[in-house]
């Protein structure tokens, strides 16, 4: 008779577009065959088989959606150790994982501690955007000198959809170029807009009023297309129009028709209705757009916190302590757990 053997539980990281998950944290120390994947996999056949057999899935925020039909075609799968908090977890059906005894384990939104990650890169964009930098950048390499006339921040009016902590910070840089604030969300009273340094404002007068506008909210059924045909023919003829929070908050539709017709003077977008954004898509065929590739968070300090936290979370499963599970009841779903305490075959 043969004696046990110890069972090396698969775990595949997903979307590692940067190849740095492998050094951001110590994945040897979990005793695990550990595989990183650096394309996006985006067919679910391919994305199906490529997972056949693993018992952690590591995705990285939203990079990889995980309906129930993928769900219900990994049998191995016990465990989903996501990035980001638990509200961010909506690419996950939390239903069919928990139905199914799949675990979802979260490391923490990773930018909790560095609110400006998301807002810097909004006053990137807002800069980028007013100024044509990323035009005049080509343009020069191109051999032509200063083909722009820019817009200045100083003396405009940001408005901010969505005034919570990443709102608020924003509201705080763009204070620093001079520029007046204002802010709206459903639930925003005039003390805390104050406290932020914005006023607040009705929906309609912010995009009446804002020389720029800049989304701050979570995507959700009341929030999704909350930026349509109506707000844009709302805005100022030269405005601009800042997205760093999720792609499907704008109809993406109206935006190329408003840029388009020129009720827009430009934009910066960080996230798209589709990401990884597809080829030849129709916003990259505008001077005045600038497009980046949804790294609002991806800085060095968050991703080795994201990864590491994988690794935290990962090794509490493995010891039989799970912690950080935004779906417990998921435990209680009978079914083999092979990699739950390192179990052992014959």
């Amino acid at each position: 008779m043969t004696g046990p053997r110890v069972v090396r539980p698969r775990i595949v990281v997903l979307d590692d577009f940067q190849r740095i998950a492998r050094d951001a944290a110590d994945w040897s120390s979990l005793g695990c065959d550990v595989e990183f994947v650096h394309d996006h996999v985006a067919d679910t056949d391919a994305l199906a088989a490529r997972l056949a057999g693993a018992a952690i899935v590591c995705p990285m925020r939203e990079r990889t959606r995980f309906p129930a039909a993928l769900l219900a075609r990994l049998p191995a799968l016990e465990l989903v150790a996501a990035t980001g908090s638990a509200k961010g977890q909506a690419y996950i059906d939390r239903d069919a994982a928990t139905a199914a005894g799949i675990a979802i384990a979260v490391t923490g939104s990773g930018d909790d501690d560095l609110p400006s990650s998301t807002a810097e890169l909004t006053l990137a964009l807002m800069l980028a955007v007013a100024r044509r930098i990323t035009a005049s950048e080509r343009a020069l390499r191109a051999g032509t000198w200063q083909p722009y006339v820019g817009t200045r921040l100083a003396g405009k009016v940001l408005g901010i959809v969505g005034l919570g902590r990443l709102g608020a910070e924003v509201a705080q840089l763009a204070r620093a170029f001079g520029m007046r604030v204002i802010a709206w969300s459903p639930s925003l009273t005039p003390a805390r807009a104050e406290a932020a340094g914005a006023r607040a404002v009705s929906r309609d007068a912010l995009f009446r009023d804002a020389d720029f506008v800049s989304l701050h909210v979570r995507l959700t059924p009341a929030t999704t297309h909350l930026v349509a045909a109506r707000e844009f023919a709302a805005m100022k003829r030269g405005a601009f129009l800042i997205n760093t929070s999720r792609g499907p908050v704008v109809d993406e539709q109206a935006l190329l028709a408003a840029l388009a017709d020129g009720t827009l003077a430009g934009a910066g977008l960080d996230v798209f209705t589709h990401e990884p954004l597809p080829a030849a898509h129709p916003l990259a065929a505008f001077d005045n757009v600038v497009l980046t590739p949804h790294i609002g968070f991806v800085v060095d300090d968050a991703m080795r916190a994201f990864y590491r936290g994988d690794v935290a979370n990962i090794a509490a499963w493995l010891a039989g302590t799970p912690r950080q599970l935004i779906n417990p009841d998921a435990m209680a779903v009978a079914r083999p757990r092979t990699a739950l305490g390192l179990a052992t075959a014959r």
